[in-house]
């Protein structure tokens, strides 16, 4: 028995579109991770970028467990002396709250240019409108 290997021009792409409103956030992010590399799909390869385009809207909407609103901290580094930078995850979530849930996509895809990639799939829109219409995205529902 040999073992199906996708090739990149064989691949079907979908698109998804899904409203976070009340989800939360991590567990929102993880599922939206899976279908952007593809594992729902009985074609998944590894080494292949196999996975659908995803759509996620109300972002503002997004809920998190516990006392992370006030006790979690993004940190970045501006590449000075002393340039560790802190921004509080509510500030965060009022100001760019898409954003965030990309940062949260981003760290459960691959880290290298095959994961880079896969995360230029991902749309995420603030509001409960986005431009994507064109493309006539299946709701997911998680």
């Amino acid at each position: 028995m040999k073992t199906y290997m996708a090739k990149p021009e064989e691949i079907e792409r979908k698109w998804y579109v899904v409203d976070a409103a009340d989800l939360v956030l991590g567990r929102l992010a993880s599922p939206i991770a899976s279908v952007l590399r593809g594992k729902h799909k009985p074609t998944y390869t590894p080494n292949v970028d196999c996975g659908d385009y995803v759509i996620v809207i109300n972002t503002d909407k997004l809920v998190l467990t516990g006392k992370k609103l006030e006790q979690k901290f993004y940190r970045y580094h501006t590449g000075y002396v002393g340039g560790l930078k802190e921004v509080q995850f509510k500030k965060m979530m009022s100001e760019h709250s898409d954003r965030v849930l990309m940062n949260a996509v981003k760290g459960m895809l691959p880290k290298n240019s095959l994961g880079r990639n896969m995360s230029k799939k991902l749309k995420v829109f603030k509001g409960a409108e986005h431009n994507m219409q064109a493309q006539s995205p299946i709701e997911l529902k998680f």
